[in-house]
């Protein structure tokens, strides 16, 4: 079982891969909105686009963003 499938079965939701100052942006804006919030490495054969998480100068700024409901948090409806 891969990582990302075990997170999955934990309840977390993959959200997206990104790198600062964005990274720090978007986890404040995901607790304030009430989720829990997991930092992951980026897990490269689960990603589109590649080219910048090969180069070395840059693979280790990027973290895949994963949330999920808190426990005692009522699910948002739009």
């Amino acid at each position: 079982m891969t990582r990302e499938e075990e997170l999955k079965r934990e309840a977390w939701e993959k959200r997206f891969t990104i790198d600062e100052p964005r990274l720090s942006e978007m986890v404040e804006q995901y607790k304030e909105l009430g989720f829990e919030v997991l930092l992951e490495p980026v897990d490269i054969s689960s990603e589109e686009c590649t080219a910048c998480l090969k180069n070395p100068t840059f693979s280790h700024r990027y973290k895949t963003i994963y949330t999920r409901q808190k426990v005692n948090n009522p699910p948002l409806v739009y």
